[in-house]
């Protein structure tokens, strides 16, 4: 339980950081923090304490059976592909940003625009 909380607490961390912040490269990390999050959840909904898949015996040996379900692995390894790409955009925005208004601070940048 305490590990769901945790996802969630660095969900909020990089919500937060996307949301709050003015700074773009800080708005890119918080997003990033906030897909880690959600990748992290996403394994730990996959452990399974007392079941096991259809192959395996029931009972191991010392104790409770223990089984990964292997779909949202499958998921998450998907999803750090998007999400790989989509930040690689982001932070190619960013640096286009910088080159053209030569600042990264959101306030500014729309101030200068007229």
């Amino acid at each position: 339980m305490i590990a769901y909380m945790l996802c969630l607490v660095l969900f909020c961390l990089g919500v937060y950081g996307a949301l709050a912040k003015r700074n773009v490269i800080k708005i890119v990390l918080g997003l990033a923090i906030a897909e880690c999050a959600v990748n992290l959840m996403f394994v730990l909904i996959a452990y399974r304490v007392h079941g096991s898949a259809p192959i395996l015996p029931r009972v191991a040996e010392g104790g409770a059976p223990v089984m990964v379900d292997p779909l949202p692995h499958a998921l998450v390894l998907t999803a750090i592909v998007i999400g790989l790409a989509t930040t690689a955009l982001m932070v190619a925005l960013a640096m286009r940003i910088y080159q053209q208004y030569g600042t990264y601070d959101i306030s500014e940048i729309r101030e200068l625009k007229g």
